[in-house]
């Protein structure tokens, strides 16, 4: 599994364009979510491997990067596409990238 900070996903989304895959509940997606990003809750991944892309980059977010995480061990064994955690999630992000983004 690879990981990136915040600020390291920002510089690497100015040069390639990953699927966002954002696991949180949609109630935290409607709080705040990172432009572009898709929500997919971590309870629903199961039934939808299918739909996630086989191969190619799917960076997969949550609040503190813990769910996303799981979500990526759990993806390994069903895919090979390259997975990428958030580190520190849209927290992070709000606190590192986008100071506008709401906190909760």
């Amino acid at each position: 599994m690879s990981s990136m900070s915040a600020t390291e996903m920002a510089a690497y989304l100015q040069q390639a364009s990953p699927l966002l895959l954002d696991v949180r509940e949609p109630w935290e997606f409607e709080i705040c979510h990172i432009e572009g990003s898709t929500n997919l809750p971590m309870g629903q991944i199961p039934q939808a491997v299918e739909d996630l892309p086989e191969s190619g980059e799917i960076v997969v977010i949550c609040h503190h990067g813990v769910r996303s995480q799981q979500v990526i061990r759990f993806l390994q064994g069903q895919m090979t596409a390259s997975l990428i955690n958030l580190d520190g999630g849209v927290d992070a992000w709000a606190r590192e990238v986008d100071r506008d983004m709401p906190l909760y």
